[in-house]
């Protein structure tokens, strides 16, 4: 069942930074019934610290737009068919990116925590292998396209999802 379009849309890709507080006061201005609101946001990993394994000076990513939009969007309405949630939002940033700065956010909310976690975490772990995103790292040792994760893989058949990296 589709939901309505909320005022602010679900999926947004984007190059700046997005607002972790203003996006959960928004969900949570959209219903009154929001009791729990989960988020998780990524970032991108600062490994020039001493003692760290390898050395990012950026993360590029790249998307095709339109079609990123709405692979995203049936995940979301994934989740809303297996958790009792009522609001979801995902902003995903694509361009080049620092080490420390935000990649993704994705927050749910629902009248308990439970569902919460559990949609949030579905929804990243759709993200990570199945949304069409490309990365590419450059490091001191030059520019190199990051392959995808078999972890990554288990994560999401853990909700009965088979498919391949994307």
């Amino acid at each position: 069942m589709a939901h309505p379009t909320p005022a602010t849309p679900r999926v947004r890709i984007q190059t700046e930074a997005f607002d972790l507080a203003r996006e959960i006061s928004q969900l949570q201005a959209a219903d009154p019934r929001v009791g729990a609101v989960c988020s998780f946001v990524g970032t991108v990993r600062d490994r020039n610290t001493p003692g760290a394994a390898g050395s990012v000076q950026t993360l590029e990513l790249e998307h095709y737009p339109g079609m990123t939009e709405k692979s995203i969007e049936a995940m979301v309405e994934e989740a809303f068919a297996r958790f009792d949630i009522y609001g979801a939002r995902v902003v995903h940033r694509v361009g080049v990116l620092q080490p420390t700065e935000g990649v993704v956010l994705v927050a749910v909310t629902s009248a308990h925590r439970g569902q919460s976690f559990q949609a949030c975490e579905f929804i990243m772990d759709y993200l990570k292998t199945q949304a069409p995103f490309w990365k590419k790292e450059t490091t001191p040792e030059g520019a190199h396209w990051v392959d995808a994760r078999v972890s990554d893989d288990d994560a999401l058949a853990r909700w009965g999802i088979t498919a391949p990296n994307a």
